[in-house]
């Protein structure tokens, strides 16, 4: 249950970012179990920093 409700917490954060990933993307986010307990906010940080890192990560190539 817990594992499905922070999926849902992600796939929504994820929702308008996924417009700003270069075409052709895959991406797999994956939440560590302390995801859980984490706020809104906290997890859309996270979120937000992994996404910038790899987005920096491909345009370096």
């Amino acid at each position: 249950m817990v594992r499905n409700t922070v999926r849902r917490r992600l796939r929504h954060l994820m929702a308008d970012k996924v417009d700003h990933l270069p075409a052709g993307s895959t991406l797999v986010v994956r939440a560590l179990p302390r995801a859980a307990g984490a706020s809104s906010s906290q997890l859309a940080g996270e979120l937000d920093r992994a996404l910038s890192g790899a987005l920096r990560r491909v345009r370096s190539r």
